[in-house]
């Protein structure tokens, strides 16, 4: 055999150790971190006077954050994080992420509640629709082609643990694009639910 015929041996990447701390919505041993505030989440809500009342009184700390560990990019590698949402209200509609589609949109994400109570929105661009309660000890998988959003329905921070597919990629546009999702989830007398949104206009990838 020549040596050209032999295999190369792959190099793995070292391990990576990462601390989950729910109480400070942190995840040690990251090495990435975002965060939204307010005013990056102008247009999200249907209520526009109620944003812009909360707007006035903003204290500037930010409404969310994630905090992840990405190691290997590529289909092989996964991206692992904690999503940290506080609890509030806009009108009737709880605090929610922007929500996403991934940009491969076959690529699947599985979320674990850590703390709070949140429902995880999900819809698909043929129009179906499941809004899922995520507690601690509670998973959520997200199968691919699944738009999905966390929204906090609780009085304490919604903590999920989440882990998606190194090469996934989010398009957060896509939402925008429809109006907004599909279903709002509200307050109803002191309970979640779900209602139509108005101003939904259906997905266009």
């Amino acid at each position: 055999m020549s040596t050209q015929d032999v295999m190369p041996v792959p190099v793995p990447v070292p391990p990576v150790k990462l601390t989950l701390v729910p109480e400070n919505g942190a995840l040690t041993g990251n090495n990435g971190r975002y965060e939204k505030y307010l005013p990056d989440l102008k247009g999200l809500y249907r209520d526009t006077e109620a944003f812009e009342a909360l707007l006035a009184d903003d204290d500037g700390k930010p409404v969310y954050w994630v905090e992840s560990s990405r190691t290997e990019d590529g289909p092989g590698g996964l991206i692992t994080g904690v999503s940290v949402l506080e609890p509030g209200k806009v009108g009737d509609e709880y605090f929610m992420t922007r929500g996403h589609l991934h940009a491969q949109a076959d690529r699947s994400e599985l979320y674990v509640g850590l703390a709070g109570h949140g429902v995880m929105l999900l819809e698909t661009l043929d129009g179906q629709s499941k809004a899922i309660e995520i507690k601690p000890g509670e998973a959520v998988y997200v199968p691919g082609h699944w738009v999905h959003r966390s929204v906090n329905v609780g009085s304490e921070r919604l903590v999920t643990l989440f882990c998606y597919a190194s090469d996934a990629g989010q398009d957060y546009q896509i939402i925008e694009r429809a109006g907004g999702m599909k279903e709002l989830v509200v307050d109803e007398a002191g309970r979640w639910t779900t209602r139509p949104n108005p101003g939904h206009g259906g997905y266009r990838a």
